[in-house]
């Protein structure tokens, strides 16, 4: 059995049922991965630039959140390692001002994600957003995170799919 990280199936859907985890091998040696992806998700994305990212997270937050912590910062980052589960990262920074300690909030997305399905990068906003208000990947927090987006179970299953598919895909030459 191979390991997880050389298994691009096992290293982005770990914990879904094996008779699932056929299906998937199955369509990725078919060549068929891609190409339900594509027509399931054809829609790209037009957020190019940090300041897009910022502007569309923020959205997001004062829709869904208008009382949560305020983001001092949103951008994609190429160095996010992508086989470490982090596709996106919301830390706190905290610095003395003054007598008083204050935190200031960054949200950071994989960069790779400039070039995935709208819905997609959607998700991964939508997760980090979240935790704003629900630390824990527990019940409420999926639950907002399903208010926030519907669909976003299915979603997020489908970006480990498209995850799994890129990292099938033959590496770039030189």
């Amino acid at each position: 059995m191979q390991s997880p990280e050389a298994d691009p199936v096992r290293r982005f859907l770990a914990g879904y049922p094996e008779p699932l985890l056929a299906q998937v091998r199955v369509q990725l040696a078919d060549g068929l991965l891609g190409a339900y992806l594509l027509r399931r998700y054809p829609e790209r994305h037009g957020v190019r630039t940090d300041g897009a990212l910022y502007d569309h997270a923020m959205a997001l937050k004062s829709r869904y959140l208008r009382n949560a912590p305020a983001l001092a910062k949103v951008a994609y980052d190429s160095r996010l390692q992508i086989d470490h589960r982090a596709l996106g990262t919301l830390t706190s920074v905290s610095r003395p001002q003054g007598g008083r300690l204050t935190a200031k909030r960054e949200l950071r997305v994989a960069a790779l994600f400039k070039d995935a399905p709208a819905a997609m990068l959607e998700m991964i906003v939508v997760h980090e957003i979240a935790h704003l208000k629900e630390r824990a990947h527990d019940k409420p927090f999926y639950a907002l995170c399903g208010h926030m987006l519907a669909g976003y179970h299915q979603i997020e299953f489908d970006t480990r799919l498209y995850l799994t598919w890129r990292a099938s895909l033959p590496a770039p030459g030189p």
